[in-house]
């Protein structure tokens, strides 16, 4: 039984990664501004301290001499809504720099054994993924970097701090580079959500005969990974010799329209998409549309080398799970009102 540390333990991917770590036999510290939305973080987290990571007094207090590993998954993050409107530039970059910077300095300082980064496929270069069909986001093309974000500025950046902490004080670091991680216990609504949890949430909503809107002309292409796998691969990174970067994503690459209607087919309705960008969608909402880079998709190829790892489940098997458990929501808010 090792003692670890889970940054971010409240959201989505750091609650996941609590269960995980509990259903092994660790002990388990969670750590978040708040607590998590969908389930009691209580329960699969033997302490759970309710802190604002951006204070270097709080992290002073969690990062213990006893804890063997950490996992940060902290960050001020949403959906393309949040990131690409430009509105939270500002916050993104700070908040998240302060976290890591805090967590850096501390795994010097109580001589951890062992810390995971996680980092983003949004600080690969926009000039790489302007070609929906061919995106290139192999872990080599980081450079010369030139994300389309300063959230992905942001990852870029604190991928360097770790691996500069490695060199320079012995911090024994992994980094992966998440590609679009979803499935149910996440955020769905109010802005932060990411499109597989929109694009359920809008099917799920819309009734016979309406439309569905999708930012953008629907043409840009993503791919997307089931939470259970994202943190299958993660334990495996974490276990190895391999400190990364490395992809982790799925290389079953979708158009965004194509999504739109796996979405509206699993609802099983006779529903269509309206397609809103340009000056529409600018009078409507009041900024340009946050659509991101015109392709991007996950390079799996040194995942597999180094991991023997590879994603297997369908994304049409996941978004049947996540669509069936937003609906849930969606009684459970209207039962409440």
């Amino acid at each position: 039984m090792k003692r670890i540390l889970v940054l971010g333990a409240g959201g989505f991917i750091g609650g996941a990664m609590c269960k995980r770590l509990k259903d092994e036999g660790h002990w388990v510290r969670g750590v978040d501004l708040k607590f998590h939305e969908f389930f009691d973080i209580t329960q699969v987290a033997d302490e759970f301290i309710k802190g604002d990571l951006r204070d270097p007094r709080l992290c002073d207090s969690v990062v213990t001499e006893d804890i063997d590993e950490i996992y940060q998954f902290a960050a001020d993050m949403g959906g393309a809504g949040f990131v690409f409107t430009g509105e939270n530039d500002a916050d993104i970059m700070h908040n998240s720099a302060m976290i890591n910077l805090n967590i850096a300095e501390q795994c010097v300082k109580k001589k951890i054994k062992k810390v995971f980064y996680s980092s983003s496929a949004c600080m690969y270069p926009e000039y790489n993924q302007t070609d929906p069909d061919n995106p290139k986001c192999a872990e080599d093309t980081a450079y010369p970097a030139a994300p389309d974000s300063e959230y992905g500025w942001e990852k870029l950046f604190s991928e360097r701090l770790f691996f500069a902490f490695h060199r320079n004080y012995g911090v024994d670091v992994r980094v992966a580079r998440y590609h679009n991680i979803f499935g149910p216990h996440g955020t769905w609504d109010g802005g932060r959500e990411k499109a597989p949890a929109a694009m359920c949430r809008k099917a799920a909503l819309a009734l016979e005969g309406e439309t569905i809107e999708v930012w953008g002309d629907g043409k840009q292409t993503r791919s997307f990974l089931y939470i259970d796998e994202c943190i299958e691969a993660t334990r495996r990174l974490m276990d190895s010799d391999f400190i990364g970067p490395v992809n982790i994503g799925s290389e079953e690459m979708i158009a965004i329209n194509d999504f739109a209607q796996m979405a509206i087919d699993i609802s099983g309705k006779n529903t269509t998409i309206k397609n809103i960008d340009g000056q529409e969608f600018q009078d409507k909402y009041g900024f340009p549309c946050p659509v991101g880079v015109r392709g991007r998709n996950s390079d799996n190829e040194l995942i597999r080398q180094k991991l023997d790892w590879d994603y297997n489940q369908p994304l049409r098997i996941g978004m049947e799970k996540t669509y069936e458990w937003i609906c849930t929501q969606i009684e459970k808010e209207n039962n409440n009102e």
